[in-house]
């Protein structure tokens, strides 16, 4: 009986470490059933013994989760490996690369089929433009276009859907250009006519300007010239066709409004100019560096002349800014020195220096300008010397002036030409120099 003990003893030990082994062997396959799929790409394998496989140099090859979530292979331990719907598949994917998707046909089985949308059209529908929008949207486009003077960028007024506030355009710009400078308001009076016909009609501008005589009251008290501004703009839209010649004769007899009738004075006194030879497209003028170089000389010429007479530093500050050549200023100043060298006493010398002192200091000549106006006298004062003996001289008195008064600097004034030697009053004189009374 101790045999057979014995002996059953020694069998159960080694059955132990079999039933241990299957079932390492066991966990082990099922482990590698459920990882291959995903591992498959990363190169882990796992051993009978269930242990990881390591690399030539004995380490674990790392393993991301993300890599896990962006694996297209399948997950059911079977394939070849191969992504998954042939590639089709994954979010944001529409099918296999190189696919083209045709033009579904409606199913006419379909319960959801309407007959009626078979035959729908669809187009963009832009919203009106409400009244509170208008002037908030429309006045910085027609202040850029005082900018850069382009009537076509404007003319995308048309893609807007303005409805019926399409009249309240012209009256806009009108109002904006009455602010404004006289080559704003020809720039106002082009835009009009280029805009009548692609975004606005005849009646519109006619409409429009209706409005304006009636609202003529409130803008004299922001614009005092109003009157006769809105007058000129109804002359050149009748001389440019956009409002018919009859505009005026449908309102004689029936203005009661004191401005309105001046304004339509105007247009009128304007009309009929324009048959004796006045040319009303020209009505504003030029403005700016537009005009040619002669006919600038030739206005600055006028004004300084006119200052002359009038002694009015501000009325000829308020006609330099009207000829908006702030580049063409040192012109300015050259021709009031010529003026003062030419002319004889100390009123020209004493107004002309008070005036350049004046635009000076309220910022309407620059440094640059007015040191380029006194090198270009500088230049030519040998050839203004010829006509007038005695430039050399007042020039000098007028650069020390103009330093004392503190709008030109120390290194202009000592630029100043002089003459080339001075005259003695006699050979005994004493070496004094003969004095020149100015």
């Amino acid at each position: 009986m101790g045999g057979v003990g014995g002996l059953s003893g020694h069998v159960d030990v080694p059955m132990k470490l079999i039933i241990h082994e299957a079932r390492l062997k066991a966990k082990a396959k099922r482990r590698l059933r459920k990882t291959s799929s995903r591992d498959s790409g990363r190169g882990d394998s796992f051993s009978e013994n269930g242990d990881p496989s390591r690399g030539t140099n004995g380490t674990v090859p790392p393993t991301s989760p993300k890599s896990k979530l962006l694996d297209r292979k399948s997950r059911a331990g079977k394939g070849r490996g191969l992504p998954k719907k042939g590639g089709a598949g994954g979010k944001g994917v529409w099918g296999p690369p190189g696919e083209v998707y045709d033009l579904e046909e409606v199913d006419v089985k379909d319960p959801n089929y309407d007959e009626a949308q078979e035959n729908c059209v669809y187009e963009t529908v832009v919203p009106p433009l409400e009244e509170g929008a208008f002037e908030k949207t429309l006045t910085p486009i027609v202040q850029e276009y005082f900018e850069h003077g382009d009537t076509n960028e404007v003319a995308l007024l048309g893609e807007l859907n303005l409805g019926s506030m399409s009249s309240g355009v012209p009256m806009l710009a009108v109002s904006l250009a009455l602010e404004a400078k006289a080559s704003h308001r020809e720039l106002t009076s082009r835009l009009l006519t280029d805009l009548c016909g692609r975004v606005l009609s005849r009646s519109d501008v006619e409409s429009s300007f209706d409005k304006l005589l009636r609202e003529l009251p409130d803008l004299v008290l922001d614009t005092p010239g109003a009157t006769q501004l809105v007058g000129q703009f109804i002359a050149r839209a009748v001389k440019d066709q956009i409002l018919s010649k009859s505009y005026l004769d449908g309102y004689k007899g029936r203005v009661d409004c004191v401005h309105a009738r001046a304004a339509l004075d105007r247009a009128a006194v304007l009309l009929k100019m324009g048959m004796g030879g006045l040319r009303i497209d020209n009505l504003w003028g030029t403005g700016g560096g537009q005009r040619p170089v002669t006919q600038l000389v030739r206005e600055m010429t006028l004004l300084l002349k006119e200052y002359l007479l009038s002694g009015d530093n501000k009325e000829a500050e308020r006609c330099l800014r009207e000829l908006e050549v702030p580049h063409f200023h040192h012109e300015f100043v050259y021709e009031a020195i010529v003026m003062v060298l030419e002319s004889k006493g100390e009123k020209t010398f004493k107004m002309v220096l008070q005036l350049l002192k004046f635009l000076w200091v309220s910022s309407i000549i620059t440094v640059d300008q007015m040191r380029r106006g006194y090198e270009r006298v500088y230049m030519d004062i040998a050839e203004i010397n010829i006509d007038v003996p005695r430039a050399y001289f007042i020039l000098e008195q007028f650069v020390d002036k103009s330093f004392s008064a503190g709008f030109i600097c120390e290194k202009l004034r000592d630029l100043c030409p002089s003459r080339g030697r001075k005259r003695f009053v006699s050979e005994g004189d004493g070496g004094r120099f003969k004095l020149e009374s100015y």
